[in-house]
């Protein structure tokens, strides 16, 4: 019950964060916002506040912004076309459509900037097991012993063993560990392995042949530190969203891998039984999704308006309604087979629908 509301709750932040953007968008630029909805559908709450209403909507996926003159066919008033949204400039019909996955973004860097500083879990150094026939074992390295240091570089937690043995050159590294509260030192030759990253593709790193425990350890970073750290953290998985993005439209990746709310659900109850930085660096991770994939140029999508206005500005005249009405429709119709598609996908995880197709 506790995971539900969690996720309930990060839910609503997120919507409210991207159509906040918009919202303050508009505003800034003098466009007429006439309802700012958290979710679609029948309203349940309902306030007015000057010309704009403020509402909570029964279908809670999503959200909306509806400004005067949103639709090119929409009758306004002469005295109220300076605040229409159709008869603003495209550039600034651009600047309100991407305003809203920049929120999001933007949402991701403050959460990873507060986590970098109150403090969030990592693996320890400690091994948690070591691969037979692996050079770690021919060294004598066991479970259990903590590795403090390699080739002279200092040893924090089990990323940096990693990034560590990539920096050497030599073929043999010294590896320092604690052994029960004694240090001690081995001479390891560390082997070349092919493996496949997130993405299906292939490369090759060098391993001394352990693994992690259990063992997580918290780190924290100083205010200043935390500038850089969380701005590297919204590029990479920013820039990971949109190749994973890109191979699954490519083929690279299975489609398989599309998820819907109920894999987005089980997730963060995991993330939460885990503790609530794990939760929140998750909930980071999706507002960063949620920015990205509102930029693909589906029309209905955020990026399809981008798409709309950017060719209006290059063929200096307005797209005929009729197109839009008819790339809005295919953008529906789009949307609406990959939600079902990731709905299917859900179920499929839970139920495992290939063992009554394949009678397994």
């Amino acid at each position: 019950m506790i995971s539900f509301l969690y996720f309930l709750i990060a839910l609503a932040i997120l919507i409210l964060v991207h159509e906040f953007g918009h919202f303050m968008v508009a505003r800034i630029f003098n466009i007429k916002v006439l309802v700012f909805s958290i979710g679609f559908g029948k309203k349940l709450v309902r306030y007015i506040k000057g010309e704009t209403e403020y509402a909570i909507s029964i279908i809670p996926m999503g959200g909306y912004v509806k400004l005067l003159g949103e639709s090119p066919d929409e009758e306004v008033a002469e005295e109220d076309r300076p605040r229409s949204f159709s008869h603003k400039p495209p550039y600034v019909r651009i600047l309100v459509a991407l305003a809203g996955p920049v929120f999001n973004v933007l949402l991701a860097l403050i959460v990873f900037y507060f986590v970098s500083i109150i403090g969030y879990n990592v693996p320890s150094a400690r091994v948690g097991n070591v691969a037979d026939n692996m050079p770690a074992q021919a060294a004598g390295i066991q479970k259990g012993d903590i590795i403090t240091g390699i080739d002279g570089q200092t040893i924090t937690e089990f990323l940096d063993i990693a990034s560590s043995i990539e920096k050497t050159h030599a073929d043999t590294v010294k590896v320092k560990v604690d052994r029960n509260g004694t240090p001690v030192e081995f001479m390891v030759k560390p082997t070349t392995i092919q493996e496949k990253d997130i993405f299906g593709e292939s490369f090759t790193r060098k391993i001394l042949g352990i693994e992690r425990s259990d063992e997580v350890i918290t780190k924290r970073q100083s205010p200043l530190k935390a500038v850089p750290l969380s701005f590297y953290m919204t590029w990479e998985y920013s820039r990971i969203t949109v190749v994973g993005v890109i191979k699954i439209i490519q083929g690279s990746i299975s489609p398989k891998n599309i998820g819907g709310p109920v894999l987005i659900f089980q997730e963060a109850s995991k993330r939460a039984k885990k503790g609530f930085g794990d939760f929140v660096l998750f909930f980071a991770l999706i507002s960063i999704n949620l920015g990205v994939i509102n930029l693909l140029p589906i029309p209905v999508l955020d990026g399809g308006h981008i798409l709309f206005n950017a060719i209006e500005i290059v063929i200096r005249r307005r797209i005929p309604h009729r197109a839009q009405e008819i790339a809005q429709t295919v953008g529906l119709v789009i949307l609406l087979l990959i939600m079902v598609f990731a709905f299917y996908n859900d179920f499929d995880r839970i139920f495992d629908f290939g063992k009554y197709i394949h009678g397994r």
